[in-house]
Formats: C-alpha cells, structure tokens, sequence
C-alpha cells in the first residue's frame, strides 16, 4: 500500500499535518497517544473511493508540530474543527482510537452540530481503568527514564531482539506493533514532553481523570458504534458495555481475540462495519 503524501496547514502558527483523500461524506479519524495517521491508512485506502476521508497527526504526534502548550481533550478538538473549518467542511462522521475516542466525544459535546455518527474505538473517557504503563506517564521523573527507554541506544538493542525473535517465528501482534511505533517516535525532547502532557491532561497515578459520562446526559443523542477488543489490556472491554447501558442509539461490536487495536488487527472487518455504519 502506498503511502500517501500528507497535506500541513498553520492553525494559530503552528503545522498540523493530515491526509485528505477522495471524496463524498466526510470521515475524519482521530488516533490515540503515541498513534498518528498512519495507523488508519488501511481504512483510507478502504474507504476514499466514495467517502472523503481526513486523517490528522494531532499536535504533539507524527509529523505535526509539538509546542509547549495545551493537550486538553478541549485542545485537541478545537483543532479539529479548526481543520473542519480550513477545509471547508461542514459535518463529519468521527472516528476516535483511544484518546481520539475522549477528542471525538469532546467534539461532540462542544459541537454537536458538526457530527452526523460517532464512531469509537477502545475509546478513553469512558472509565477510571487504564494500563498501568500509561499511569506510570504521571509519576515525578517519567521525563527522564522516557529519554532513556526512547534512546537510540535501546530501541536498537529491543529491535535487535525483535529481528532475532521473528527468525524463530515470533509474529508481534498489533498491539506490540503500533505501541513500538509510538515509543519510537520519541527519539526527541520535543515529542517526549508532548507525550506527557497529552497522557498527564487525561490520566493520573489512579488512572483515566476525564469522564465523559459527566456529560452524555446532557449532549442531545448521536448514532454511536463503539467497537472494542475483547482482550484490550489497555482500556477494559467493560467500558464498552457500561456506554450501551447510558447511550439510546448505539451499537456495540467487539472483535473477539483483538487487543487495543482492533482497526488494525481485522482491518477489513472494521472497514465493513464503517461503512454499513456509515450507510444506515
């Protein structure tokens, strides 16, 4: 599959990179921490030929800018309408992973008008229960045992290990796989800091910090299709069924045996869900 170029805008001086693919209604994907838009390129390819589909780096991600500055879900979904905006678009079906689940629904909350479908995946927000290697993001000092775990130095040697074990058969599967992605795009102070303070602004040392539930009462109802991994050791499947309890219009698929990633475990099977979602 090839990669396709991304576009930048400058939204309040700083560079926001995004892929814009084909055409008809919008789908704007929203990856989580250490994601970029790279993790939703099977779905682009699956889905331009009649939608359009956006596909950001949030700030602080891939190949967008990394400032000092605000990583507030609020932020981070200001920035998205702000692209909406840039691109001239009115209304989209979102697509949250992870922390995008907590944007999309921030979105949502703030601009209600602008979402025809929601869509989300091992979404946070949903929950005080997180993997402890993202509570471990909030202690005093991650800063500095992040440099060195994100070092050359050890990302070579963990990589070396990696080769050695694919020569025996190991397979990583798709969790291993996006979150060594992540980490390895930490090489630099910039993206380091920018990681802490997205995980820091949603998580504390007791887990998730931001619920949504504080506000789905009060949010007018949205077709929503929560899709999650029955064995998700990062976000508990749990949180899944605790939504379909509060939300009126929404439809629950897990995807037994995927782990926090279930778009990229059975891709072709979340592309079909997307559309038959999207097409009802």
């Amino acid at each position: 599959m090839a990669r396709m170029a991304p576009h930048t805008v400058a939204l309040h001086g700083h560079d926001l990179s995004y892929i814009d693919s084909g055409s008809g209604p919008v789908v704007l994907f929203i990856h989580g921490i250490l994601g970029s838009q790279q993790q939703w390129s099977h779905l682009v390819d699956a889905m331009d030929d009649d939608h359009r589909v956006i596909a950001p780096d949030l700030f602080g991600h891939g190949e967008s800018a990394k400032p000092l500055g605000d990583y507030s879900l609020s932020a981070h979904a200001a920035a998205m309408r702000d692209l909406l905006d840039h691109l001239g678009i009115d209304k989209v079906t979102l697509v949250g992973h992870s922390l995008g689940g907590g944007i999309a629904m921030q979105f949502y909350y703030l601009f209600p008008d602008r979402v025809e479908r929601l869509v989300l995946v091992s979404s946070g927000g949903l929950g005080r229960e997180v993997n402890l290697i993202l509570r471990s993001a909030t202690l005093p000092g991650a800063a500095h045992v992040l440099s060195v775990i994100a070092s050359a130095p050890v990302l070579s040697q963990v990589e070396a290990l990696g080769r050695g074990a694919s020569k025996l058969g190991w397979r990583p599967s798709a969790d291993v796989g996006a979150i060594w992605q992540g980490f390895s795009s930490l090489g630099d102070r910039e993206s380091r800091a920018a990681f802490l303070a997205t995980t820091r602004a949603v998580i504390d040392i007791g887990g998730q910090s931001i619920s949504a539930h504080d506000h789905l009462e009060d949010a007018p109802p949205v077709t929503t299709l929560i899709v999650w991994g029955s064995k998700d050791r990062m976000i508990p499947v749990a949180h899944a069924l605790t939504l379909e309890r509060e939300l009126p219009d929404c439809r629950v698929e897990v995807f037994d045996g995927a782990g926090h990633f279930p778009h990229l475990d059975d891709p072709d099977r979340f592309a079909r869900l997307l559309r038959d979602f999207i097409a009802m």
